[in-house]
């Protein structure tokens, strides 16, 4: 049997080189309705490349991303310090097995700010963000991995939108900032990561839920609605212009407080992200008391 170990690295390389069944689905509709022949080209050309990424297990792009693991624990489920070391170092495995690019920076909080501290050439050195956690009802330890790239964390937003007791503000607000970041992204066509909460904290932790759990075939209203206005604008693929510059928006909406504001956090996601896979790990049970 698989340890744990394994299980994960096995399941970043997937993240890392394949796309799901609905992302492929996605492309192949975004495909059949680009009127843009250019914008066309490159949305086959992005299908092309990823196929040929899940033959060689490779990377889907140059920017290998860094790591993002959230891990969903059943009530009846016990979780160790132990499991989340092996968490961590199935991380660094899989990162040596892509192989992901060298992206580490050496040395101290200064060095490593101002880059003065050098590059780690070993792969496995760009460390996991921390564990997201969630409860979950159904009795499993289920895993996802992420990897998040540069281009998207760049173009990415927290901010606060003043909703005057009107959901459209919110939207129009969320629209408006993701034509600008689609805009400067390039890598388009892209898919929109939402989170909107009561802090900065809660609104990115939603967004990151958004990534890890969102799916191209079930788009609810504001989903809908966010994807084809940010579509009206026609910035297209890599910004040719065209029908399609937003494949669907993952929006993750969480408790909310009596408040003139909201906070939304916002990811324009690259044409390869969401780079996911999800797995069940093997559980041990609590004790009953």
């Amino acid at each position: 049997m698989d340890t744990i170990k394994d299980i994960v690295a096995e399941t970043l390389v997937r993240a890392s080189s394949t796309f799901r069944a609905d992302q492929v689905e996605a492309y192949q509709k975004a495909i059949n309705n680009e009127t843009n022949t250019k914008a066309k080209w490159v949305l086959e050309q992005i299908l092309d490349n990823a196929k040929a990424a899940e033959k060689s297990c490779g990377p889907l792009c140059d920017d290998t991303g860094i790591p993002h693991v959230m891990l969903e624990v059943g009530p009846g489920v016990s979780v160790t310090g132990k499991m989340l070391e092996e968490i961590r170092e199935g991380v660094a495995l899989g990162l040596r097995r892509l192989p992901g690019r060298p992206m580490a920076i050496k040395g101290d909080d200064s060095q490593r700010i101002d880059q003065s501290g050098g590059l780690d050439a070993d792969s496995a050195a760009v460390l996991p963000a921390p564990i997201i956690v969630r409860d979950v009802k159904e009795d499993v330890l289920r895993l996802t991995v992420m990897m998040l790239g540069g281009g998207p964390a760049i173009r990415g937003i927290t901010l606060r939108v003043f909703h005057k007791h009107d959901l459209n503000t919110v939207v129009e607000e969320i629209v408006s900032r993701a034509k600008e970041g689609v805009l400067k992204l390039g890598c388009s066509p892209c898919t929109l990561a939402v989170g909107i909460g009561r802090s900065q904290y809660e609104a990115t932790s939603l967004m990151m839920e958004a990534i890890a759990k969102g799916d191209y075939n079930k788009q609810s209203p504001i989903e809908k609605a966010i994807t084809e206005r940010v579509n009206n604008a026609k910035i297209g693929a890599l910004g040719l212009g065209g029908d399609v510059s937003v494949l669907a928006t993952f929006a993750k909406v969480g408790p909310q407080r009596a408040s003139g504001v909201r906070i939304v956090a916002l990811r324009p996601c690259c044409c390869f992200e969401p780079r996911r896979a999800t797995v069940l790990l093997p559980i041990k049970h609590n004790n009953p008391i």
